[in-house]
């Protein structure tokens, strides 16, 4: 075991943060890759928009300037300006968007999607085929991607690649690097889902050279369901226009004209109808918490707390899903469980909250996480699975 070596403390005021958690006080929050808790600062960004539906009837000047707040946290965490941002309910429908900017009718029309993509992802492109696109598997094995797959499948016929920054089902992350490099190589375009990676693992989507960039905010954002965010590479904004659309993608939304479809110059011009302006306050507030902790600061806690599960899994007799590296991942560490929504219901009896997929249970903490808070969840997994 590594225990000794480990800090038993972040570079951060982990206390403070935890008192402005109140669901701390009656469970252990482990399901990060799930749902993030509310804090006394989502909760507060929520009745600020509640009071200006209740005081003002309608602000539609001030709710879009929260609107372009929260397009800037998001530009902030990732490196980006606030014109390459565009706004969604849904990761689902940003992909769509996306895909709904291209023709596959020409001699690029292969799509390279990985078997770890959340199935949404996959879901999208698939239903691309109707259009002419071609689908190209990258296999997961073991719980992971070798980096050589993509060496065999992306081609100068190749479009756009589709890769997950990090596994939903385990937490095991890719070098984006090396994949925009070898996309951009043979002329294709890289677009990536960052939702279980965001706000667990820095990102700078200059010094990744990605194309797209998409993530909601509901798990390690410490948002709500129901908003997202697309980054757009500056240069390609203008060569696109999706088909996918709304009011809210024109140069002007107010000026209502109903007969012509003129472009924002922006990465608005990928954003469709009425924005989900309560979520987006929401989400506002739980990035700014990140934003000021410093993502760096959080990655350092979490391959702690990430080591921490690895070897207290093993030691209990639990079976690691996946690599083990923790440099190569994010804190969600998932561990094999035969009936893993059983498991999850039981350890909720115990207060702690896990997140099941399949035959695997995900333990995953974040920056509030402490180390006792991962001895008592596998604590409650090893006694869980030996029926106890």
């Amino acid at each position: 075991m590594r225990y000794w070596a480990m800090p038993s403390l972040p570079s951060y005021d982990i206390a403070a943060c935890r008192r402005r958690i109140p669901l701390l006080a009656s469970a252990i929050p482990m399901n990060n890759c799930s749902q993030a808790p509310q804090t006394i600062d989502t909760r507060a960004a929520a009745e600020r928009y509640l009071e200006s539906w209740n005081t003002r009837g309608m602000d539609w000047d001030g709710w879009m300037s929260e609107i372009d707040l929260a397009k800037g946290e998001f530009a902030r965490l990732v490196n980006a300006d606030l014109e390459e941002i565009a706004l969604f309910s849904s990761v689902s429908q940003a992909t769509s968007a996306v895909a709904s900017a291209f023709a596959f009718s020409g001699a690029r029309h292969a799509v390279v999607v990985t078997e770890a993509e959340f199935p949404t992802i996959g879901h999208v492109w698939l239903a691309q085929q109707k259009r002419g696109a071609t689908i190209s598997w990258v296999p997961v094995r073991d719980g992971a991607i070798e980096e050589a797959e993509y060496d065999a499948r992306i081609d100068d016929n190749t479009l756009l690649v589709s890769a997950t920054h990090g596994y939903f089902l385990n937490g095991v992350t890719q070098d984006l690097g090396r994949i925009a490099a070898l996309a951009h190589s043979h002329g294709a375009l890289l677009y990536v889902d960052a939702y279980q990676t965001l706000g667990a693992v820095p990102v700078d989507v200059r010094a990744l050279d990605v194309d797209f960039l998409v993530s909601g905010n509901l798990k390690y954002l410490m948002g709500v369901p129901g908003v997202a965010f697309l980054y757009v590479r500056r240069e390609l904004i203008q060569q696109l226009h999706p088909s996918v659309t709304g009011w809210f993608g024109r140069a002007n939304p107010f000026a209502f004209t109903v007969k012509e479809l003129d472009w924002s110059a922006t990465a608005s011009r990928f954003d469709s109808g009425t924005p989900p302006v309560i979520n987006a306050y929401i989400a506002r507030a739980g990035m700014e918490v990140l934003n000021t902790i410093g993502v760096p600061a959080i990655r350092a806690w979490h391959e702690v707390l990430a080591q921490r599960l690895i070897d207290g899994g093993r030691e209990r007799g639990l079976t690691v899903f996946g690599p083990d590296d923790v440099k190569r991942k994010t804190a969600s560490t998932a561990f094999v469980a035969p009936d893993a929504h059983a498991a999850e219901l039981a350890m909720r009896q115990r207060g702690v909250l896990a997140s099941a997929r399949g035959t695997v249970i995900r333990l995953a903490p974040h920056y509030y996480s402490t180390i006792a808070d991962v001895d008592a969840a596998l604590d409650a997994l090893q006694h869980v699975l030996a029926g106890r």
